[in-house]
């Protein structure tokens, strides 16, 4: 069961037709929190050709099948034995973060005042934007990510230069200018008028071109005036199509913080869902400690919490009851949430959502956790018509990945029972470093270095 070769698959052109062979694996079902041998919607497909033209998977076949009329003389990248998937999609991450990712000893409030604002106080810079732009997501395709909702920083220029380097290569990108007009020092605070402003001239520019789209993008409850809310459910509500992201519940500090700034709302949640920020297309990280009501009205709405283990372990938030929140209907995404979280890779993220939902006495699969950055992140973004699945039509949004890397996770692999069993062990045991190839949009961003023997 070891790969053949572990030598990354060579960059393609975006444009014209390719093919590439391997063991292709995603999901046509939620796979829910069943047994791993009963759980529906897995599709496995070993030693298969995908059909690329241009920008989308144009065909998938069994390797063993002749090439359709027109496609025989295609170049083939060969990677038998090896696993491809589509392509991660991460609901809640922010860009300035990797300057501040393992910062030492602290909660959420005093994480954000001693870390966070002054690494994005640098933002305002056009340079340090269109550099830390560059940086972010070429960390992101270096992970096997190739979508995501991401947080820049309040000013404008950092959602721009995040727009144009993600435009540049067709991903599909969900950001905007953050909302903050108080509790944040000096460098950090917009205002409503100035800030409704470049929410517009960004939705304008950049909203449904070259696959990006504009998420109104509220800091969290404390650092937004009332005034500042209202004229973002205002934005929202009259720009159809694009989202909303901000944070709820995920301290429990923060919460009572917000039952002190806004004493007339029901709970955190109600603060935006007041305003009319809840919605279909609402993005809401970590719930930590949401109530029964709060989750109705997440589920009324169809918005989704974008749930993110390893933030939650490293800053000390809470355990997020998976399970509850979609037994009581309640959409859920994975996300990375760098820089509380530890780790751009989300197989790292998906090993410590297995281990937050171990100590509540649940076991998650494998399929699940994969079927959740797959297809799962793509129905609740409103977007399984083109992302988060292996599917002709769908836009050629791939990774390709060894097994194991290293002594121990090669012994692992060899020895595996079943397939869910050998999946299990390269979610737990792999990391970035498993990694061979990324391509966005048929185009091939991120490849591994050549093996040298």
């Amino acid at each position: 069961m070891t790969d053949p070769s572990l030598a990354a698959a060579p960059a393609l052109p975006s444009s014209g037709r390719w093919a590439l062979r391997a063991d292709l694996l995603d999901f046509s079902d939620d796979p829910g929190f069943a047994a791993p041998a009963e759980a529906p919607g897995v599709r496995w497909r070993p030693d298969h050709l995908l059909l690329v033209d241009g920008q989308r998977i144009a065909a998938i076949q069994p390797a063993a099948d002749p090439l359709p009329s027109g496609w025989e003389s295609v170049p083939v990248v060969d990677r038998r034995g090896q696993l491809l998937m589509p392509g991660f999609i991460d609901t809640h991450v922010h860009s300035p973060q990797l300057d501040v990712i393992a910062s030492y000893g602290t909660e959420l409030l005093d994480w954000l005042n001693t870390y966070t604002f002054p690494a994005e106080k640098r933002y305002a810079d056009p340079e340090v934007s269109r550099v830390g732009a560059h940086r972010f997501l070429g960390a992101l395709w270096a992970n096997g990510t190739t979508s995501a909702v991401v947080f820049p920083t309040v000013h404008k220029v950092s959602a721009d230069a995040l727009f144009d380097v993600a435009s540049s290569k067709h991903m599909r990108l969900i950001t905007g200018k953050v909302l903050m007009d108080r509790h944040a020092p000096d460098g950090l605070r917009d205002d409503v008028v100035q800030a409704e402003q470049d929410c517009l001239d960004l939705i304008h520019r950049w909203h449904g071109r070259d696959r990006q789209a504009f998420a109104v993008t509220v800091r969290f409850a404390p650092t937004s005036t009332p005034e500042q809310l209202t004229m973002a459910g205002q934005l929202f509500q009259a720009h159809p199509g694009t989202y909303m992201q901000t944070h709820v519940s995920e301290n429990r500090d923060e919460i009572r913080w917000v039952e002190e700034l806004f004493p007339t709302a029901r709970s955190y949640l109600d603060v935006y869902d007041r305003e009319g920020l809840i919605g279909a297309r609402s993005i809401l990280a970590h719930g930590v400690w949401l109530n029964a009501e709060d989750r109705a009205v997440l589920r009324e709405h169809g918005a989704q919490i974008a749930h993110s283990p390893s933030s939650n372990l490293f800053l000390g938030s809470g355990l997020f009851d998976w399970m509850k929140a979609e037994q009581e209907g309640v959409n859920v995404s994975l996300a990375s949430d760098v820089g509380g979280g530890t780790s751009l890779s989300m197989l790292r993220n998906m090993a410590d959502a297995y281990k937050v939902q171990a100590m509540q006495g649940v076991r998650l699969s494998a399929w699940k956790a994969l079927y959740t950055v797959t297809l799962g992140a793509a129905r609740h973004l409103g977007l399984s018509e083109e992302i988060g699945r292996l599917e002709p039509g769908c836009v050629a949004d791939l990774t390709l990945w060894c097994w194991a890397k290293g002594q121990v996770a090669e012994h692992r692999d060899q020895l595996a029972r079943d397939l869910h069993e050998r999946v299990f062990s390269w979610m737990t045991l792999g990391d970035e470093r498993n990694l061979l190839a990324t391509y966005v949009a048929g185009d091939c961003v991120y490849q591994a270095e050549e093996p040298t023997h």
